[in-house]
């Protein structure tokens, strides 16, 4: 999502499929993610997907989950010696998968990280483009724009769920 002129979020990536070859056997196997930025919110995952999965805290080393220029949402991006933190979430569906992979930027690339205290490694969305400085903090993304960003998704949802018809 980018930000509008006055800050706010203005909405998800107008296209609503997911570029050709997105969909990686990482995505089609694993029932797991690690969301560490506006994946983590309960009323975001709620308008995606329908429904808030499973989850658990998860803890990446290495890794920094960056603030982006003019968007709301952050990347992950690697950095020596920083912990990037998160939830794992679980229990997900390949129909679940094919709403976050076209909802996710095309700047994304799904990819595995290792969690701490889990054996097998993680997929997750790494940012590939440009970051800020700035540290990306969900709790001032919760009070600036978790509501306009969830009535977003819910719109962005929608538009979807008409072109898959």
């Amino acid at each position: 999502m980018t930000e509008d002129a006055v800050g706010g979020p203005a909405g998800p990536r107008r296209d609503t499929a997911a570029p050709a070859g997105r969909s990686s056997s990482l995505s089609r196997q694993a029932d797991t993610l690690f969301a560490y930025g506006t994946l983590q919110f309960g009323p975001v995952l709620v308008e995606l997907l329908g429904r808030v999965p499973d989850a658990e805290l998860g803890v990446v080393r290495d890794r920094r989950v960056a603030a982006l220029p003019k968007r709301a949402y952050p990347g992950l991006v690697a950095e020596p010696g920083r912990m990037a933190s998160g939830l794992v979430l679980q229990g997900l569906t390949r129909a679940d998968w094919e709403v976050i992979d076209a909802f996710e930027d095309e700047q994304y690339e799904l990819r595995t990280v290792r969690v701490i205290g889990r054996d097998e490694p993680v997929p997750t969305y790494v940012w590939t483009d440009v970051v800020t400085e700035q540290d990306w903090y969900p709790e001032q993304f919760a009070v600036d724009h978790l509501h306009g960003y969830a009535t977003l998704c819910a719109r962005w949802r929608a538009e979807f769920a008409r072109r898959a018809r």
